[in-house]
């Protein structure tokens, strides 16, 4: 069982001077969820190598015991640190692909051509994908084999509006996941913000945010299985 993580190359908070990348619990979760269940996990990412933490992600309330189990990782501290650049995934290789949130995301795997690939081959082929947070923002330009948005019509959901104003960052990001989620024809829902809600529709599990991010990687293994 092969299951690629697909991580942020992304630093930059707009244009705020303040830095960005992906969210740590988001990546911690799922990792050991996929390893514990004896996958072989694979990491990747734009520019590969080392991706961007959000610092936000690294303070003490937002650890948990997956964070700190990372903390003590060698081995897994070394793998992050050499993500495989984007461009020399081949999809075939793979039974299932997870992209954990954080912002960056929403500036650069929503426009990356690579990920826009790997989401169509993964959707046409029915292996399972799963994205959490602001992940699912990433979708936005990726099609159905008939054209339309791979969204349309798919129960989703993601980082809402109402999580996005608590942070102070609606005026700051690209877009706004649940806006482009409904704008795309997606049937967005939501829990209460930063209570865990996870969707699946198909081969296509999404979860809602940092709460969401453990049962939304177990929703992918229970398609894989």
């Amino acid at each position: 069982m092969n299951v690629l993580m697909v991580l942020t190359s992304h630093s930059q908070l707009g244009n705020t001077g303040k830095r960005t990348g992906f969210w740590l619990e988001e990546f911690a979760a799922p990792y050991y969820r996929f390893v514990d269940s004896g996958a072989t996990v694979t990491l990747t990412s734009p520019r590969g190598g080392q991706p961007p933490l959000d610092p936000k992600s690294d303070e003490p309330d937002a650890q948990t015991d997956d964070t700190e189990r990372f903390r003590a990782d060698d081995k897994a501290q070394r793998q992050l640190a050499e993500t495989v650049p984007l461009d020399q995934i081949k999809p075939e290789d793979y039974d299932a692909i997870f992209y954990p949130g954080g912002h960056g995301p929403l500036w650069d795997l929503a426009e990356d051509r690579d990920s826009i690939r790997l989401l169509e081959y993964f959707y046409e082929h029915d292996k399972p994908m799963g994205l959490v947070c602001h992940a699912p923002g990433v979708l936005r330009h990726a099609k159905q084999p008939d054209g339309r948005s791979l969204i349309s019509g798919k129960h989703v959901t993601g980082f809402s509006n109402t999580e996005e104003e608590a942070v102070a960052l609606t005026d700051v990001v690209p877009f706004l996941v649940e806006d482009e989620l409904r704008h795309h024809g997606g049937q967005y829902s939501k829990a209460d913000d930063f209570h865990a809600h996870v969707v699946t529709d198909r081969n296509l599990v999404t979860g809602q945010n940092p709460s969401s991010s453990a049962p939304t990687a177990d929703a992918l293994l229970k398609l894989l299985r």
